[in-house]
């Protein structure tokens, strides 16, 4: 099993005029910790205007930051949305932090979250879907091709040679945002990686896994030319520290984590630049919704963490993401936390690692048939709850339809 870390860029009010100069300070002394520890990956979201959930607006920037304080850590774009970005810079971005590296780039793609982020940039968001099968398709042949077209719904634009070219030919690995669990089926179909969220259970990883993996064999369905990239990984929120109940206590970020998430799929952006979700927490943090989450998550002792570890390493999850940046955990907390799992939790799943590519290996050339199992029991993640909304492509569509006819009859009575 190989290991991740995660990147919101997390900043609850209050602020003060240092904040964000030193969060991002503090975040890039994490990773070149972390390259120095061995862990494997570490990813950076986008997101913009959701103030205190997260201020990860320009992640190409964060990351060529990064590329130069590491030396092994691969850099993850964990997602870029392709909804909000332009493509040839999209391609030109990640190309250029590819060669900053010297290959270390994974590039994860996504849509943007909902109309807080979308409308903004004058994208409807029942159409993200389409917009992104669309910017897939006109993006990935920029990193090989010499001389390049596309004439689509969204994007146009005539014969252009996109430089530079990534370092890694003839791409990047490819990955996609499965915040909607049901898109780690449509992740197998199209031979991207699977970025999700912790299953609800060993039984639940096992389910989506197989899942995945028949489905990248047996229906395969690529958007377009590229090498496929199988691979399921998961984020979880994370504290590791000497007593469970230590790490309990300094892991109230990860519940904020949930709650910001949830405040802002259920709001949206009510009051710019004046909201305050850090207070708005206090009231949530005590609930059994965030008892929960903090029971679902890697937090625990070196002991706890790694027996909860080796149920997902049984069920052949390929990655583990441990978000600990969240909230107002401390960069003290979150450099010991990542101190400690490195020593005492991450060799005995990295000396394993051969076993896990044997086992990869045989799925994908046969010799190594995985049963089909129901993935319909643990159709969400173990974070989610009534609160956090994910809705399919289909049914997006089918609300926001239902919502203008809704306002339009409501004008037609006036």
């Amino acid at each position: 099993m190989k290991f991740g870390i995660f990147y919101e860029h997390q900043l609850p009010r209050p602020w003060q005029q240092d904040s964000e100069h030193d969060l991002f300070h503090d975040s890039l002394s994490q990773i070149e910790l972390a390259d120095r520890l061995g862990y494997d990956y570490a990813w950076m979201v986008e997101h913009h205007f959701l103030e205190e959930y997260s201020h990860a607006s320009a992640p190409e920037v964060f990351l060529g930051a990064a590329s130069q304080r590491t030396h092994n850590i691969r850099l993850g774009h964990g997602i870029i949305q392709l909804t909000t970005n332009q493509p040839h810079r999209v391609a030109e971005k990640v190309a250029t932090l590819d060669l900053l590296s010297s290959g270390r780039v994974e590039f994860g793609m996504g849509e943007g979250a909902g109309p807080a982020e979308l409308h903004p940039f004058g994208i409807r968001v029942r159409d993200k879907r389409d917009r992104w099968e669309e910017a897939v398709k006109a993006i990935v042949p920029m990193f090989s091709k010499e001389d390049w077209e596309f004439h689509g719904e969204y994007y146009d634009f005539p014969a252009r040679n996109v430089i530079p070219k990534p370092y890694q030919k003839p791409h990047p690995p490819l990955w996609v945002a499965c915040s909607n669990i049901q898109t780690i089926t449509q992740a197998g179909q199209w031979g991207l990686g699977a970025l999700g969220f912790t299953f609800i259970s060993p039984d639940a990883a096992r389910a989506w896994v197989h899942h995945y993996y028949n489905n990248l064999l047996n229906h395969q369905n690529r958007l377009t030319d590229y090498a496929i990239n199988p691979n399921v990984a998961m984020v979880s929120g994370f504290m590791c520290a000497e007593t469970d109940e230590e790490a309990i206590e300094k892991a109230a970020g990860w519940t904020f984590f949930i709650f910001a998430l949830s405040y802002y799929g259920r709001k949206g952006v009510d009051a710019p630049g004046t909201s305050n979700l850090w207070r708005e927490y206090q009231d949530w943090r005590g609930s059994e919704k965030a008892q929960d989450a903090l029971r679902a998550g890697l937090i625990g002792s070196p002991a706890t963490i790694r027996e909860k570890l080796r149920q997902f390493e049984a069920a052949h999850v390929d990655q583990v993401i441990l978000l600990n940046q969240a909230g107002k955990t401390s960069h003290q907390d979150i450099c010991d936390s990542l101190k400690l799992f490195a020593e005492e939790v991450m060799p005995e799943f990295h000396a394993r690692q051969p076993e896990h590519e044997a086992w990869k290996q045989g799925v994908l050339d046969g010799s190594v048939v995985l049963e089909d199992l129901d993935t319909q029991p643990y159709d969400i993640y173990s974070h989610q709850n009534e609160d956090i909304v994910r809705m399919s492509p289909e049914e997006l569509k089918r609300h926001m339809a239902e919502k203008e006819a809704a306002a339009a009859q409501g004008a037609a009575d006036d």
